[in-house]
């Protein structure tokens, strides 16, 4: 009972993305998602070419090995997929565990699946996909979840990856939908994740697109545009 598929653990190294970006954190990525993104970065978690590297551990086991990783250099967890989302009652003691041991956890989601225990990350990242992902999203369940965050106040951000003008209509309309939401981010998508060599050129001119979109929008005031950061240092390396 209360083991969790586990496909990746490394770190500590620095958070990329979103509202904890630039922060040292170690990432735990179970396999599992509910989505088929057409341009998923982690497509290993679902599509069944690294099943052979997914362990089930239980909390004690996963602490474990989070605290061999990073001693006493990191107090931050960042649980990731896939989908986290998917996993069910099992993750409640495993967030307990984290706390008592005095580690702060993330979880990005697409906000796809409501579970309670949601409610009790110290940072959350909803991440609705745009239709460059092929993906549709369910805007009940968004809406339960964003309602109950806002209620709980958890610290939680909406982050919007955005490829062209499509998406970034789709995003304005996420953000629109829920006014009262205080951080929301944009990011650039990356269609060059196959490569190996340096795409900082390309990564920048992305990001300089969105830049010059967000200027002239007043729509998005109140939205800040960020990098994949570890990208920009790292390129397409896993375990960064």
């Amino acid at each position: 009972m209360n083991k969790i598929p586990i496909i990746e653990l490394f770190g500590p190294t620095i958070q990329g993305e979103g509202m904890m970006i630039g922060r040292k954190s170690i990432f735990l990525r179970t396999a599992g998602c509910d989505y088929q993104c057409a341009w998923c970065d982690s497509a290993f978690t679902w599509n069944g070419t690294e099943k052979n590297r997914i362990r089930m551990l239980d909390p004690a086991e996963i602490l474990n090995e989070v605290q061999q990783l990073g001693g006493n250099l990191c107090n931050h967890v960042t649980i990731t997929g896939g989908n986290p989302a998917l996993i069910g009652v099992s993750m409640q003691p495993l967030i307990h565990l984290f706390h008592q041991h005095g580690y702060q956890l993330g979880l990005e989601t697409q906000g796809s699946l409501m579970q309670d225990w949601l409610l009790q990350m110290d940072d959350l990242t909803l991440s609705p996909k745009p239709p460059s992902s092929h993906m549709k999203t369910n805007w009940l369940v968004l809406d339960e979840l964003v309602t109950r965050l806002l209620d709980k106040r958890v610290h939680f951000s909406l982050k919007v990856v955005v490829f062209d003008d499509v998406d970034l209509s789709y995003a304005k309309s996420v953000f629109n939908r829920y006014p009262t939401v205080k951080e929301k981010y944009l990011q650039p998508g990356n269609a060059h994740i196959q490569d190996t060599g340096d795409i900082v050129a390309y990564l920048l001119e992305r990001l300089e697109w969105l830049f010059s979109r967000s200027l002239k929008d007043p729509e998005l005031n109140n939205v800040r545009v960020l990098p994949q950061l570890h990208a920009l240092v790292w390129g397409n390396q896993r375990g960064r």
